[in-house]
């Protein structure tokens, strides 16, 4: 396995430096347009003051790292005369950010998960809001039906975003399809993931079929392809997106999956517990399911997903992950992915500055440590 820090080796420095100037580039459209729609809410009523800033504390959390692959997508396949500016640019694709934003928040609900970046969740956020507020009702469902509506007004503004960025309108239609597309399988995803925790969609290839479509698609390939369209690029660079997407797409959840269960919270933000007490059915759990022995099974079908287990119970299970050789395969899996997609850039026809980027933001997102 190549370690972290011997991949960070091959990251140029002007790479990194880039990768920082586009992340603060992001956030700085973001904030723009927050503090736009933040007045647009407090015009309509002042108490909606917290649906704006709920928006605000999600979306401008995080890595960026959507923006970022769209980004230098458009820089890699960009003409080298004339097309879009590069202010516009990054104002649309950080609209993949409130896309991501409402991803996290309805995943959330699903889960039941009780914290996200080392805060309350949305849910539970607007349940305290109740109770602090003496409101009427019961405090789950007023929590979960903000949280879907915060989630949903996500979405609707990563359009407008997009559409309000400054790119023409030429560049605007070719985003459109596959923006359109992400959205689907991003949804579609999030479907087949519950399908599985209800027992649908068994297996390693389940688990596999879920990452791509809840999380690995939306979260390389289709951004990569949202920038080739916005610069017009022809078909070989967008086959490139897919063969350097897909694999480091994958790599990208499992190395989420296994910070899920193995991270450290302090870095994280979130319980190493959490996964398990929600019964997250990833890859990890899948492979240890095949290679444990009749205990290890019972002991998954009793605690995983158990909200009444200890850390100590859930400290077996971790125990059970790495002797069952499920951690070292996934890790495996992570590798070998990774080494893919950084293949698929150096091959990709795009320019030099755009794959040094791609593969400086393949190294940070698969030996990340949150």
């Amino acid at each position: 396995m190549i370690a972290g820090a011997q991949q960070r080796e091959s990251v140029a420095p002007l790479a990194a430096a880039d990768l920082d100037r586009v992340r603060a580039a992001v956030a700085e459209a973001l904030t723009g347009f927050l503090e736009q729609q933040r007045a647009t809410l407090a015009g309509m009523d002042a108490r909606l003051a917290p649906v704006a800033d709920e928006v605000c504390a999600i979306a401008e959390g995080g890595k960026k790292l959507r923006p970022s692959f769209a980004y230098w997508g458009w820089r890699g396949a960009r003409p080298e005369a004339g097309g879009e500016e590069d202010a516009a640019v990054l104002r649309a694709v950080a609209a993949l950010e409130f896309v991501h934003a409402s991803a996290l928040v309805h995943d959330d609900v699903m889960d039941a998960a009780g914290t996200r970046r080392g805060r309350p969740t949305t849910h539970i956020g607007f349940a305290d809001k109740h109770t602090a507020e003496a409101l009427d009702g019961d405090r789950e469902l007023f929590g979960v039906g903000a949280a879907i509506l915060v989630g949903d007004l996500a979405l609707v503004w990563s359009d407008e975003l997009l559409r309000c960025s400054g790119i023409s309108e030429a560049a605007l239609g070719r985003a459109r399809a596959v923006w359109d597309t992400m959205r689907t399988e991003v949804t579609a995803g999030q479907y087949l993931d519950l399908l599985r925790a209800a027992g649908g969609l068994p297996g390693p290839d389940g688990a596999l079929t879920v990452a791509r479509y809840k999380s690995a698609g939306y979260t390389v390939q289709r951004p990569l392809q949202l920038g080739v369209a916005i610069a017009g690029g022809g078909p070989a660079v967008v086959e490139a997106c897919t063969a350097i997407g897909l694999p480091l797409g994958e790599a990208f959840q499992l190395r989420d999956d296994v910070l899920g269960v193995f991270g450290d919270p302090s870095v994280t933000g979130k319980s190493a517990d959490d996964d398990l007490r929600e019964g997250k059915q990833t890859l990890l759990i899948a492979l240890a399911e095949e290679a444990a022995d009749d205990a290890g099974r019972c002991l998954l079908a009793d605690l995983l997903g158990s909200q009444t287990a200890r850390t100590e119970d859930f400290d077996a299970l971790r125990e059970l992950l790495v002797s069952t050789g499920a951690r070292d395969r996934v890790e495996e899996r992570i590798t070998t992915r990774t080494r893919e997609a950084r293949s698929a850039i150096a091959e990709a026809p795009m320019a030099d500055d755009a794959k040094a980027a791609l593969d400086a933001l393949a190294v940070a997102a698969t030996t990340r440590t949150a």
